[in-house]
């Protein structure tokens, strides 16, 4: 039982930087659109974040796959699987010349992961919760109710 409440905690530190990481993704993007940034700032301070958000994505995925918690692992696998598609066609950088041209795009992409992981985020706390709550009862049967 303790081992699914570090999973919990690892998950909540992971997502909560995953939700950090596309927030500050949407400011850059958003003070470049106002003018306060230039686009080599901009897409410097976004790729910079994208290798790492790769990463962390794709590793508590597999982590939801290894710890055999399918419903985790199925609503975390489609922006998995789209990382790996961008980053397999080079997709995943932003490139300075092009950037006022698909800002628009990336503000909707960007907005659409940032409630993904929000929504991810929910669900974490939620399961950290319970965690807590069933391993300090030490009632391991009421756990698998959910």
């Amino acid at each position: 039982m303790a081992w699914d409440l570090f999973l919990w905690i690892l998950s909540f530190f992971v997502s909560l930087a995953l939700v950090a990481s596309v927030f500050y993704q949407v400011i850059c993007l958003t003070d470049l659109e106002a003018d306060y940034l230039n686009p080599f700032e901009t897409s410097t301070r976004i790729n910079r974040l994208i290798l790492p958000e790769f990463i962390l994505q794709g590793s508590l995925c597999v982590l939801f796959l290894l710890t055999w918690h399918w419903v985790f692992f199925l609503v975390a696998l489609p922006v998995t699987c789209y990382h790996a598609m961008l980053y397999k066609e080079r997709r995943h950088l932003i490139d300075v010349t092009e950037v006022f041209r698909g800002i628009s795009f990336e503000k909707k992409l960007r907005f659409t992961k940032l409630g993904f992981y929000i929504f991810l985020f929910i669900m974490v706390v939620f399961r950290l919760t319970l965690s807590a709550v069933y391993s300090f009862t030490e009632d391991d049967d009421l756990l698998h109710l959910f």
